[in-house]
């Protein structure tokens, strides 16, 4: 159902007035972005199919489909990350035993853990 997320600088008659092509799609991306700043993924796909995809974000827009993609974009990546981090955090040895006796080793080696995760994230789902 319909919730309601709060005040945005567009509406409806915005939409469908004679505002020109452009500044609508700016407009409704701008909504959509904001919607979905929760996560980082959202953002990086939709510049991502803006700039390498055009066709099939264009597809997107005038379905209506770009907000639910994004959202699904969003699940699938941040899934795949957390079970990446935990599968790599286990294969590898970084415990909490290990962030009990040497805390700055666990960071160092879970932020190296994360950032490859990211990266495989970034090149299966993202950019794909």
């Amino acid at each position: 159902g319909f919730r309601w997320l709060g005040h945005y600088d567009i509406s409806i008659d915005d939409l469908l007035s004679g505002v020109s092509r452009e500044k609508k799609s700016d407009m409704a991306e701008s909504l959509i972005v904001d919607c979905l700043s929760d996560g980082k993924y959202p953002q990086q796909t939709l510049q991502y199919i803006k700039a390498h995809r055009k066709g099939f974000y264009t597809t997107l827009l005038t379905k209506f489909e770009l907000n639910r993609h994004l959202a699904d974009v969003n699940k699938q990546a941040e899934d795949m990350f957390f079970r990446l981090v935990k599968q790599m955090a286990e294969r590898e040895g970084v415990t909490e035993k290990l962030k009990a006796d040497n805390q700055m080793e666990w960071v160092a080696r879970m932020n190296n853990i994360r950032s490859r995760a990211t990266e495989i994230v970034n090149t299966d789902i993202i950019y794909n």
